[in-house]
């Protein structure tokens, strides 16, 4: 990943996938225990899509952010993981990724029910855009934590994922109609569930549910939330959410 190509790629000229250094490749890996804890099959075949993975995608920074290497191979590394048993042909569609230093603000409108207009500002760890780049901010990328299941990358790139059949509505396209049907039903009933006890959190004190509260606000995003903490950690999210690993396999490990 020598500063030629490196160019090379912010500049859009196409290039072949090129061998990851192995100092920068050990220094991800350890940045990201989830990521060292993988497979030694598992690790080979997600440095390869990395490789892969930055020869096709465009890395730009905000607000004076110089994309470096080691970024950039750390926004790969967990982007790919997702994709790890499925192909980076999910992610065609889009090339841009645009890396901010910190939080981002966004300007946003709604309209109320009697149909006045609202305008507001909202900061953002991550947006995935339809159709578009994906936006992260680099402070949060580096937050990313086992311990709490948070993987802001992991959760823009599987919103990727869920919008390849249309606007992201927290089902992904799946291969049959069978398992259409279970996912359905298994994630409304958990997405009910944990609504459920974050309202009993709040209104009477019980025990607040281990994901981030924003898992709530819809489908998609408890979606995006629960794959977080699947690839982050299962052993965790096992425990809170039992009826969804064995899911979440059928999708994301799909047997050939």
């Amino acid at each position: 990943m020598g500063a030629t190509r490196w160019w090379q790629r912010l500049l859009g000229q196409p290039t072949g996938p090129e061998r990851i250094p192995d100092p920068l490749w050990h220094a991800v890996l350890q940045r990201y225990p989830f990521l060292a804890e993988l497979s030694t099959e598992d690790t080979s075949r997600l440095r390869q899509l990395c490789s892969e993975f930055l020869a096709h995608k465009e890395f730009s920074g905000a607000h004076g952010l110089v994309v470096n290497d080691e970024i950039a191979l750390s926004i790969a590394a967990q982007a790919c993981l997702p994709v790890l048993h499925l192909g980076l042909h999910w992610y065609e569609g889009f090339r841009g990724i645009v890396v901010h230093p910190g939080a981002m603000l966004a300007r946003r409108e709604v309209h109320d029910e009697i149909g006045l207009v609202h305008h507001f500002t909202e900061e953002l760890s991550g947006e995935a855009m339809a159709d578009g780049p994906v936006t992260l901010s680099w402070a949060d990328v580096e937050d990313s934590s086992a311990d709490e299941g948070y993987c802001v990358v992991i959760h823009e790139f599987v919103h990727k994922l869920d919008m390849r059949n249309g606007v992201a509505d927290g089902c992904p396209p799946l291969p049959s109609r069978a398992l259409q049907r279970q996912w359905a039903q298994t994630m409304q009933a958990a997405f009910e569930d944990f609504c459920d006890r974050l309202v009993q959190a709040e209104r009477f004190g019980a025990e607040t549910p281990w994901l981030d509260a924003y898992a709530a606000t819809a489908p998609a995003e408890f979606f995006a939330v629960c794959a977080e903490a699947y690839f982050v950690n299962r052993p965790r999210f096992s425990q809170e959410f039992p009826a969804l690993p064995d899911l979440f396999d059928a999708f994301f490990r799909p047997k050939t």
